[in-house]
């Protein structure tokens, strides 16, 4: 008999496990495994859950990672379509119970495709096959639990029946269909329809939601791309229980109603925790509620997502490396200035580097910045707050905003003692920012050699690619006198009158930012120095080339982003026609 041919195959060697391969990878330390794997026997998630809850790895990565440990293919479950036959074949109700999405169906091949954060769960594959039917094939798709919940709320319906609820506070018959939508049992008509209306608005993306009494009625409306928008009107006798239910949730006090009041919301909406900061005003006709939207997910951009140029990222890039000195992103309320430190901040967050914040108040917690709220309650100020930092050996501060001489000084402190500092300012463009610093008591004399560079931007709204009309610029017309006569001939567009559906019929949807970069030189800081008019300072940035937001904005219009009106809604283009 021979021997070789008797010989035992070699044994296949073991999967490896997940925490092995995040270690393999170099996504997690064995530390940061050790605290995951005590988390996860404390409160009884997956080991990826935990990693992800605390802030050891993204959603993306240890979505990648699953894969490769599970052998399967991943997906991500943003860029999918709804497919209504796939949709048809698993209800909402098991859809949910197992955390599974339907991605697609193909009838000539007879496949389902899942998307599942556990797709070798035996038993959620025995019930969904058992009520598929035999005859259809099942292929797996590994995707994270919250786009998965994300995507059920989405394509099944996430719009709760509001009218259904206002018919059963009317009436007192219970509304089967709201209550399909909602989590757990039976709840009072009025958390519903409380619940019902923050959950539509930050579907609809808003960054606001109004609730304003009138004199018999509430109007309800949506700040949603910087304008604002009402989605609806109910009568003003809903108004007092809404209001004892948003006061309740935002921890404020209900029996107050003649004093302002602040508070915080924090709702689970479409697999995702999402923070409302509140607000109650009291007016003629009642208390005014506004919330604004703290959505982490959209409101902290990926830093090579920012949208500049090449150009404006050398600028930039060139800006954060040098070591101390103060940088500061200026432009009206609203003008997405957060955002933009938030997405800096977060690209230099590493392990080398702290970083500590005071913000009024803190919007998106963000892991390894160590993150200070200032507000009323508090004890103290931005001015104490950053002499406090400067003995937590910082390397980079973020001062939420620089208000006053005493955090002007004390900003311009820190940058001389070799930090780098960030703030906000609201000045209307980066050269005016000098002389608004000079009426916070700033010395010219400190000024120079200490700021490394100005950002200034506005937020302008997309234009719906859907329904966007062409446009030629022609010779002599508005167009051609904004942007030059060598875009003549060139196709820019304009937002359809009526809009479409993909845009709620409003012709824009979504937003971004336009900006213009200072950055500070020897000429520039000799000019501060000795008091230069606006006229001098901008002269010589400009042959330097410096490049205005306005040029920024029509960049953007020759690109097909957005419209000539909507840039002109946030910057002055008059200089240019009249020039």
């Amino acid at each position: 008999m021979n021997d070789t041919a008797t010989a035992a195959a070699p044994a296949a060697a073991p999967p490896m496990r997940l925490g092995d391969r995040l270690q393999h990878m170099g996504l997690v330390s064995a530390d940061q495994l050790q605290i995951a794997l005590l988390e996860q026997k404390k409160t009884g998630k997956q080991l990826g859950d935990a990693l992800i809850a605390l802030g050891f790895v993204t959603e993306e990565a240890m979505r990648e990672a699953l894969g490769q440990t599970l052998g399967q293919q991943t997906i991500q479950l943003q860029s999918v379509l709804a497919d209504s036959q796939a949709l048809q074949r698993l209800p909402k109700a098991m859809a949910t119970r197992f955390q599974v999405f339907p991605v697609s169906y193909s009838p000539e091949m007879q496949t389902l495709v899942l998307a599942s954060p556990k797709p070798n769960d035996i038993i959620a594959a025995d019930q969904i096959r058992a009520h598929v039917g035999l005859g259809v094939h099942i292929s797996w798709r590994l995707a994270s639990a919250a786009d998965v919940l994300a995507a059920i709320d989405q394509f099944y319906g996430y719009e709760l029946s509001i009218d259904g609820i206002i018919h059963e506070i009317e009436t007192g018959q219970i509304d089967l269909a709201s209550l399909s939508q909602g989590q757990g049992g039976y709840s009072h008509p009025v958390v519903r329809l409380v619940d019902a209306m923050l959950s539509d608005g930050v579907h609809k993306l808003a960054s606001d939601i109004h609730f304003e009494p009138e004199g018999q009625f509430l109007r309800i409306r949506y700040r949603i791309d910087g304008v604002l928008r009402q989605v609806r009107v109910l009568h003003g006798r809903y108004w007092s229980a809404m209001l004892v239910r948003l006061k309740l949730v935002a921890g404020m006090n209900i029996a107050e109603s003649r004093a302002p009041q602040d508070g915080r919301v924090s709702l689970s909406i479409g697999g995702r925790n999402v923070d409302f900061r509140a607000a109650v005003q009291p007016t003629i006709h009642g208390e005014n509620f506004v919330l604004r939207v703290l959505d982490a997910k959209r409101g902290i951009v990926d830093y090579d997502k920012l949208g500049l140029t090449d150009r404006q990222y050398d600028i930039l890039n060139l800006m954060l490396a040098r070591p101390e000195g103060i940088i500061l992103v200026t432009g009206p309320t609203g003008s997405g200035k957060t955002t933009t430190l938030y997405s800096v901040l977060s690209h230099m967050n590493e392990e080398s580097v702290n970083i500590m914040t005071l913000e009024d108040p803190v919007e998106y917690p963000i892991t390894r910045i160590r993150q200070t709220s200032i507000s009323d309650g508090s004890k103290i100020d931005f001015s104490d707050g950053v002499r406090s930092l400067m003995r937590q050996d910082p390397d980079i501060i973020l001062v939420g905003e620089v208000r006053d001489k005493d955090t002007a000084e004390m900003a311009f402190r820190a940058a001389m003692t070799g930090h780098q500092v960030f703030s906000t300012l609201h000045t209307n463009s980066a050269l005016r920012s000098f002389q608004r610093i000079k009426d916070l008591g700033v010395s010219p004399e400190v000024m120079a050699g200490n700021i490394i560079g100005i950002i200034a931007q506005r937020l302008i709204r997309r234009l719906c690619r859907h329904c966007r009309e062409p446009v030629e610029v022609v010779p002599g017309g508005v167009e051609a006198r904004l942007m030059g006569e060598q875009a003549v001939g060139r196709q820019v567009y304009r937002p359809h009158p009526g809009g479409c559906e993909a845009c709620d019929y409003q012709g824009y949807k979504g937003r971004l930012a336009i900006m213009e970069l200072l950055r500070m030189d020897s000429a520039i800081d000799e000019l501060i120095t000795r008091n230069a008019s606006l006229g001098e300072l901008s002269a010589h940035a400009l042959a330097q080339g410096f490049s205005p937001i306005a040029e920024d904005g029509l960049r953007r219009v020759l690109e097909g982003v957005t419209s000539i009106e909507e840039v002109g809604r946030v910057v002055d283009l008059t200089v240019r026609l009249a020039g």
